[in-house]
């Protein structure tokens, strides 16, 4: 009977898998494709689909169907599986319906207005569709707090990454706090002599694209399994089989597209490498968002600003933008590692973005701990751009507060991710130039195949079977150890 209810299990989750299906292309539609007056309309069928979703992983009858397959005769594999699918049916069960279904439609409604709200630096106009977002995510995080014991931020947070406290976050950002100005400071210092060439011209967006799809192809993207966009914010959706990639373009700044590209390429590949056999069960699903953004930033700061890979793709960006003296190899490094302090993160140089990070992690997690009120953003956010990064953002809210899509649908809790992926993707390759100390000789000559190789035995064949510390203790020999990434950027920018 046990061995049956497990494999009842699986045909419901398999179930939940197809609608979660339809509702991430739904929502990479929304986001790319949609004309703007389908939105109220695509927000209440996904607002739909939700409840649906709720609904199926809340029925009596599968926590009937799980509670009978824990006393089975599993494997470990299955076991592991379980372990996740407990996970999702625990979270959903202590949620209701009704807030779903308000989170899915204020977040749409939000996301959607942002848009224009953002390009019109109209921060009262979003205030009035945020303040709604902070109430119902207030409202979920209480009622996860209430039942996990976690505060209401780390009930967000576990959403994403499941097992992290605010006390260790707060101890690996307090740690990178007190040596990351220094030395952003000594980089700057250092790169103040020497010469770099700037790129002209106007770079058509064909232009970008040709080059950004060639560069996609050279890192290995599954065309048959996905394709490559526009949208407002640059993200990575779909499903593991359909992978949906987004970029933006400018015509007078080529870097952002590129690099944006690299950078999303690297979540597609974690997705399209994921185990097929489990690819509709939670436990091959990546394993929380600090993982799958360590692959994106593996692809774009380790290898994508690596001059070795710069000088690889030298060729095709003068292929498809025109020969001049900016793209040889050595300045095209010089300028994908210029650092910088600017407004926008998702632009932002290596050095500089972990403060970008620590910023929104402190704002969102006094804003859900009730220490402050959606009204004081903008004055919090420019105090602390200010204090790290020494720039103004004072009435400018596009470039400020208002830039990233996260907040707009209630993504509250994903911000650290960015900075424990970086940490982990320096923790990778220190791994990986033990077993390859010619990385770069190899990298140069486009022999790639060391780190894909490497990430697939590692991590993406590995999905959700190990919690993350067991994963990344499997991987590299120790848990998340930051002393890899602050060598890493010594190494590149004081070297």
């Amino acid at each position: 009977m046990s061995q049956t209810a497990y494999q009842a299990v699986v045909a419901t989750f398999t179930r939940i898998y197809r609608y979660e299906h339809l509702g991430s292309i739904a929502g990479w539609d929304q986001a790319a494709m949609m004309p703007s007056k389908g939105n109220d309309a695509r927000g209440a069928a996904m607002a739909e689909l939700g409840v649906l979703i709720h609904h199926t992983l809340t029925d009596s009858a599968l926590a009937e169907l799980i509670n009978a397959a824990e006393l089975g005769d599993l494997s470990t594999a299955e076991q592991a599986s379980l372990r996740e699918i407990k996970r999702q049916w625990e979270h959903a069960n202590l949620l209701p319906a009704s807030l779903i279904e308000a989170k899915t439609l204020v977040g749409s409604h939000c996301s959607h207005e942002w848009r224009t709200q953002r390009s019109n630096n109209d921060w009262q106009g979003f205030l009035q569709n945020f303040r709604e977002v902070v109430r119902l995510s207030r409202e979920e995080a209480q009622l996860l707090a209430k039942e996990t014991g976690l505060s209401p931020y780390e009930s967000l947070l576990n959403k994403y990454e499941p097992g992290m406290t605010c006390a260790e976050l707060d101890r690996i950002f307090a740690d990178v706090k007190s040596w990351l100005p220094g030395l952003i400071s000594q980089a700057m210092e250092k790169q103040g002599t020497e010469q770099l060439i700037a790129a002209t011209g106007s770079f058509a967006v064909e232009k970008q694209r040709a080059l950004g799809l060639e560069v996609m192809a050279l890192l290995g993207f599954d065309f048959e399994g996905g394709r490559l966009d526009v949208s407002n914010h640059p993200f990575c959706g779909g499903v593991p089989e359909d992978v949906r990639i987004t970029t933006r373009y400018r015509e007078d700044d080529f870097m952002q597209s590129m690099m944006g590209i690299v950078h999303e390429t690297g979540h597609a590949r974690y997705e399209q490498s994921l185990p097929r056999e489990t690819v509709a069960l939670p436990v091959g699903r990546a394993r929380s968002m600090g993982i799958h953004e360590s692959q994106s930033l593996s692809f774009e700061m380790q290898l994508g600003r690596n001059p070795a890979f710069l000088a690889l793709i030298s060729p095709l960006v003068k292929k498809h933008l025109g020969d001049q003296p900016a793209f040889e190899a050595a300045n095209l490094a010089k300028m994908y590692t210029r650092v910088r302090p600017d407004f926008i993160r998702v632009d932002a140089d290596e050095l500089t973005y972990p403060a970008h990070v620590i910023l929104r992690y402190e704002i969102e997690r006094a804003l859900i701990d009730g220490e402050i009120e959606a009204d004081d953003v903008p004055a919090l956010w420019d105090e602390k751009m200010q204090t790290y990064l020494g720039v103004d953002t004072k009435g400018n809210f596009k470039n400020g507060c208002m830039q990233d899509i996260h907040w707009t649908d209630g993504m509250i809790g994903y911000f650290p991710s960015y900075t424990l992926g970086a940490m982990y993707a320096a923790q990778y390759f220190a791994t990986i130039r033990k077993l390859h100390p010619d990385l770069d000789e190899r990298i140069a000559v486009g022999d790639l195949e060391p780190i894909f190789s490497w990430l697939n035995t590692n991590i993406w064949s590995q999905a959700s079977q190990w919690e993350t510390g067991e994963l990344v203790r499997r991987a590299t020999g120790e848990s998340l150890n930051p002393a890899h990434f602050r060598k890493h950027l010594e190494q590149r920018y004081l070297a």
